[in-house]
């Protein structure tokens, strides 16, 4: 921010007295503003125990002149166009280890030489181009991380080309800025806008396509479990890509297809968040889990374009380091403009004592791993010093050294108002067909005394945006209008990847399991608070008692012979942490998480800050009881619940387009509801007082009301007259009821049909099973008010009901095999069939 005269620097000169206007407390409040709202978009988890500050960002920005950045431009594009050069040589001619410019220890030992990838990109000359796009180009992206050292000058500390990862931290950065620090954007001064950096890389990718009509572009993550999962999400965004994994992807006949409701999409474009050495286990790694075999021969094919190429993560290896400047002049003809400091092999003794007499001045790098962070020699011990020194002597071509460069600081927000941090800054850059293009940004992470400067790109401590300023006579220019084919109107589902569609069939199945669970709650301590129950209330607290043991949530033998105080605290233990409804509301978390990149902002901020406060609100629910009175916050806590569950089934209503994931949401719901009101049925019609007397079947008719929301709309009906026929036609055939059962399995059904339409893979045989299901139910009622005693006809039907909660639960798996798994249904191989086959699987 100042100068060595302690001068604002110029182009801080607009900025600070925004800053400065602010003070303390703002600037304070600002960055917890800004903790809460990385929450809020996913950026941490959502799990119990999670830590809030996984990553921060400093609501002060870091800034870059425009001559600074000129210069930087200038020197990344040279370096890019260098380490483009030397993956042409390695995986081609091999002209640079001919001539003793790279050491074979560097090449051949390196696990990120891939030598698969030596002839995939073999066929056509090197000036040959497509569409604007050299044929032959292996790396795309480009990231830099540097330092600014006590002399101003940049340096480069790690190259990054396996991923280039980081472009949407740096975006989600400057939008979440841009939200919390309003005051900083509505200063004079020019600022660059990140997004047509975006728009030219979207274009890009499309034009990279071997198919010139509506290619098929997709970012590829190793899943959720990545540790930069939200970066990729954000990324498939802010380019308008499918986000697919491994497991969504299958090579047939040479081409790359996902895997979708409607069939196989070709993918012409493989953008990768994932190593290239797991990439095909047919060819690369073959202990990998996450590979896509034959994904390498589809390359060959030149069928699909993989960013960047495999095997680019070879010129990321610190020992590269040194060869770069004689490399530069051979290859390039030109003195590398920004090198990596004064970085020394130590192949030779006179190297090796140089370093380690001065061991306040080096740091000490693997030479094949970019991934292990440097050893700072002044760190060590003398006998740690020692033992690494015979290492290095040793084999001194595993090793590298790199001089300490006190990296330079910039102002960030503290607790006693600014502070001086030091900062590394990464840059991306994306070559167009004709020239390497630099974001006008950046991502940048502030120190802590015990980071390295290199590395993995850290997921915790504090970033910063980084400005970059225009001049103003700059001229913006974003990217070309592309030329594309006409896109048929399309208002179909059928191209939802069968994992995303699973994902959101279960979100609906655990949301809806989660609702009914907190209502059987609900109702259960309301009956067990009551103080001198009445035999009828007795009756009914026994029935609610059998279903919280039927669905699993307590263990029969903890409820049923034990007293209030012990089915109190049993029930509060389904609530508290560890219990059942914790972990089906973790579950709804998990596949939130999953669906970021399908789920609109509005129902993902819903689902990602009711989750929150309904678990915060579980954890407070207190561990002991005084009597059954203490029941009282589990019942707010549950109707807290049922709030929660009634805004996301409202938001989705709204807010999703009816199809793609909302209908495999609705679809679960669906079938989860079906089987819990033929479950809950089932016992409160089974009742041992109703069995051996049916006209005391009162208790659990007027249970059923209450568990399907149903009490006022029968009320409005038949006034105060409770009957069994009437009642049960309410809860299982009334199709206008959302809370009867065939209103759910109505809705599954016409879900089944559209699906089936727009399905080459369905032949409607489920639609078919729902259908005599649902026939079934509408028979019921009519049976028991034909009855001669309607009372005795209802308690029959609990095994029919049991049986047809069963076959629901079949139902879900017929739809996981036909949807999701994409299997033909199983084959009964009869006694008398001694020739039949079994259908083969999809």
């Amino acid at each position: 921010m100042v100068d060595g005269h302690s001068r604002v620097r110029p182009h801080w000169r607009r900025l600070f007295p925004a800053l400065a206007e602010l003070g303390r407390d703002v600037l304070i409040e600002r960055g917890q503003a800004l903790d809460r709202l990385f929450i809020d978009d996913g950026v941490t988890s959502l799990l119990p125990g999670a830590d809030p500050a996984r990553r921060r960002l400093d609501p002060i920005p870091l800034i870059l002149s425009a001559a600074e950045f000129a210069d930087l431009e200038v020197g990344l594009a040279q370096r890019a166009r260098l380490l483009e050069a030397i993956l042409s040589d390695v995986y081609g001619p091999c002209a640079l280890l001919a001539e003793g410019l790279l050491p074979p220890a560097l090449v051949y030992a390196n696990p990120a030489f891939l030598r698969p990838c030596r002839t995939t990109l073999e066929g056509k000359s090197a000036g040959q181009e497509h569409q604007g796009l050299q044929e032959h180009q292996r790396l795309h992206m480009y990231a830099a991380e540097l330092v600014r050292g006590p002399d101003g000058a940049w340096r480069v500390i790690a190259d990054r080309a396996n991923d280039a990862g980081g472009a949407g931290y740096a975006v989600d950065n400057r939008r979440s800025l841009t939200r919390s620090m309003p005051e900083l954007f509505q200063t004079e001064q020019q600022l660059r806008r990140l997004r047509p950096f975006f728009e030219l890389w979207q274009d890009v990718l499309r034009q990279l396509a071997p198919r010139v009509d509506n290619p098929g572009v997709a970012l590829l993550t190793a899943g959720s479990g990545d540790k930069l999962w939200f970066e990729h999400v954000v990324l498939a965004h802010e380019l308008s890509c499918t986000l697919v994994e491994p497991g969504d992807l299958t090579v047939r006949d040479g081409k790359l297809f996902l895997k979708t409701l409607r069939g196989l999409r070709q993918v012409d474009v493989l953008l990768r968040r994932q190593d290239g050495r797991s990439l095909d286990p047919l060819e690369l790694d073959s202990t990998t889990e996450v590979g896509i075999p034959g994904l390498l021969d589809a390359m060959r094919n030149r069928t699909v374009r993989i960013v960047n190429a495999p095997g680019a993560g070879f010129v990321e290896v610190p020992g590269l380091a040194p060869f770069l400047p004689m490399i530069s002049r051979r290859l390039l003809g030109e003195e590398l403009t920004l090198p990596n400091g004064s970085a020394m092999a130590l192949r030779d003794r006179t190297d090796r004592e140089v370093v380690f007499r001065a061991p306040e001045s080096w740091r000490i790098r693997p030479a094949l791993d970019a991934r292990e962070p440097a050893i700072s020699l002044s760190r060590l011990s003398p006998g740690d010093l020692a033992s690494l020194a015979e290492r290095v002597n040793a084999a001194p071509d595993l090793f590298v050294a790199t001089p300490v460069v006190p990296p330079s600081v910039a102002p960030c927000a503290g607790p006693e108002g600014l502070e001086a941090r030091p900062v590394v800054l990464r840059m991306f850059l994306l070559f167009d067909g004709t020239r390497w293009r630099t974001m006008p940004g950046g991502f940048a992470r502030v120190l802590s005394p015990e980071d390295t400067l290199s590395g993995r790109l850290p997921l915790h401590g504090m970033a910063k945006d980084v400005w970059v300023l225009g001049e103003d006579v700059l001229d913006i220019i974003g990217p070309p209008n592309p030329t594309v084919s006409s896109v048929p109107i399309r208002r179909i589902t059928a191209d939802l990847p069968s994992r995303v569609a699973d994902n959101f069939f279960w979100l609906g199945r655990y949301l809806e399991r989660a609702e009914g669970t907190a209502r059987l709650l609900l109702t259960t301590a309301d009956r067990l608070g009551r103080p001198s129950p009445t035999p009828r209330e007795i009756a009914e607290l026994n029935a609610l008692l059998s279903c919280v043991a039927a669905f699993n949530l307590v263990q029969p033998e903890a409820l049923h012979n034990a007293g209030d105080d012990a089915q109190a605290m049993a029930l509060l233990g389904v609530a508290r942490e560890g219990g059942k409804l914790p972990r089906l509301l973790t579950e709804v978390s998990r596949l939130a998480k999953l669906l970021r990149d399908r789920l609109t902002g509005e129902v993902h901020t819903v689902l990602t800050g009711g989750l929150r406060a309904l678990m915060d609100t579980l954890r407070a629910l207190p561990a002991g009881l005084e009597g059954t009175r203490g029941l009282e916050p589990l019942g707010r806590a549950m109707t807290a619940v049922l709030s929660f569950s009634a805004t996301v089934a409202g938001l989705a209503a709204e807010n999703m387009v009816r199809g793609g994931g909302r209908l495999f949401l609705d679809l679960g719901r669906r079938v989860e509801r079906a089987q819990a009101i033929a479950t809950e049925l089932a016992q409160v019609l089974d009742l041992p007082e109703a069995a051996a007397h049916p006209a005391r079947l009162d208790s659990g008719l007027r249970l059923a009301l209450v568990l399907r929301d149903s009490v006022i709309t029968y009320r409005n009906r038949y006034l105060s007259t409770l009957q069994p026929a009437p009642i049960l036609d309410l809860i299982l055939a009334d199709e206008g009821n959302p809370r009867a059962l065939a209103f759910q399995l109505a809705a599954a059904r016409d879900l089944l049909i559209e699906l089936d339409g727009h399905s080459k893979q369905t032949d409607g045989r489920i639609g078919m099973e729902v259908t005599k299901m649902l026939d079934e139910v509408r028979a019921m009622p009519n049976q028991v008010a034909v009855a001669a005693n309607q009372a005795a006809a209802a308690t029959r039907l609990a095994p029919r009901l049991r049986a047809l909660a069963s076959g629901i639960a079949a139902l879900s798996d017929s739809i996981t095999r036909e949807y999701f798994a994409l299997l033909s249904p199983p084959h009964r191989l009869e006694a008398n069939e001694e020739t039949a086959q079994p259908r083969s699987a999809a």
